[in-house]
């Protein structure tokens, strides 16, 4: 209930920072249908409002994302990228950015990046859930992840040597992510994918619970456990597959939250592991958007440079806390 609170405080916190100050009344006026000024009814439902609604989605997405990959491979250093799907979006920007000069127009638009962010990682996806079903290790499937990524990294190091300083600029830029600059049917795509990723995921919960004691004892409940490793990839793969193709690949988030949640709640309870986490996630997206946005200035910080700067010192201090009272 308080993270609820929290998350609904935060996002109206999210709409009214920035370089023009909105208060709070105003923005829920405008949400009314009541009038407020011209200029900040534009900044608000065509800049502030798609941006922080994607900021929830992300959070979200990467967080569950990472908690099913910490569960699925029992590593507490698994993420939401660790099957490769992220290098698999970065070769194919870098296939657009860099190679733009042997590709069609189209392709070399913001839509055309987007696309060849999603294709990229559905090809890796597919690639790795058809060696899913080949291997009975989960942990080799951990590893063909590692694979795939290294590989595809290398591919990006081969076209970032014989791209210009322009082209390895922009590429530069998508990899640091960013919320802004989607429009409204950007943001109901990416709406669309991350509620079918996380019913998926919801569906995975009971699953998740028998996981945490081994597949054998899962096993031995009677779990199906190629199915549900192949369901639980699947809806981490169209997560964060989705949100590297409209967001960038954003570091840290999936990583730290479900840690954070464990480390708040001090529990491995899934059914209560899967509701903290998403709105643990939501609620850091917000915050280090609002610091991204450095309010009261025009300029704006790199989403992964500030996922990264507020998320590892809190979880650092969580865990000496954590460690101080268990003392």
């Amino acid at each position: 209930m308080f993270l609820s609170f929290a998350l609904i405080g935060m996002f109206l916190l999210n709409l009214s920072l920035g370089s023009v100050s909105i208060p709070t009344d105003a923005i829920l006026d405008s949400v009314v249908g009541n009038e407020i000024k011209n200029s900040w009814e534009i900044i608000l439902w065509n800049f502030r409002l798609p941006k922080a609604i994607t900021a929830i989605l992300v959070g979200m997405g990467l967080s569950i994302s990472g908690l099913l990959m910490q569960t699925l491979f029992r590593n507490p250093l698994a993420g939401p990228y660790v099957l490769g799907l992220s290098s698999g979006s970065s070769l194919g920007v870098a296939f657009v950015i860099m190679g733009a000069g042997f590709l069609p127009a189209f392709l070399v638009s913001d839509y055309g990046i987007v696309i060849a962010s999603s294709l990229g990682s559905f090809l890796v996806l597919m690639a790795v859930l058809v060696v899913s079903q080949k291997l009975r290790d989960t942990m080799a499937i951990l590893i063909v992840g590692l694979m795939f990524g290294s590989f595809t990294s290398a591919i990006v190091s081969v076209l970032s040597y014989f791209s210009t300083a322009q082209e390895l600029q922009k590429f530069t830029f998508w990899s640091m992510g960013s919320l802004a600059n989607l429009s409204w049917n950007s943001v109901l795509i990416l709406a669309i994918c991350c509620s079918f990723g996380l019913l998926l995921s919801i569906l995975s919960i009971k699953p998740l619970n028998a996981l945490l004691l081994g597949e054998n004892y899962a096993k031995s409940l009677g779990l199906n456990f190629k199915r549900t490793r192949f369901i639980i990839i699947f809806a981490t793969s169209i997560l964060a597959g989705s949100i590297t193709a409209f967001a960038g690949p954003i570091a840290f988030v999936g990583l730290a939250v479900p840690h954070l949640a464990k480390l708040l709640f001090q529990t491995s309870n899934h059914f209560i592991l899967f509701w903290s986490t998403l709105l643990l996630g939501a609620i850091l997206m917000l915050v280090c958007d609002s610091i991204a946005q450095l309010p009261g200035s025009d300029y704006t910080l790199p989403i992964n440079a500030i996922t990264s700067m507020v998320g590892a010192p809190v979880v650092v201090w969580l865990l000496v806390r954590k460690r101080k009272i268990m003392i």
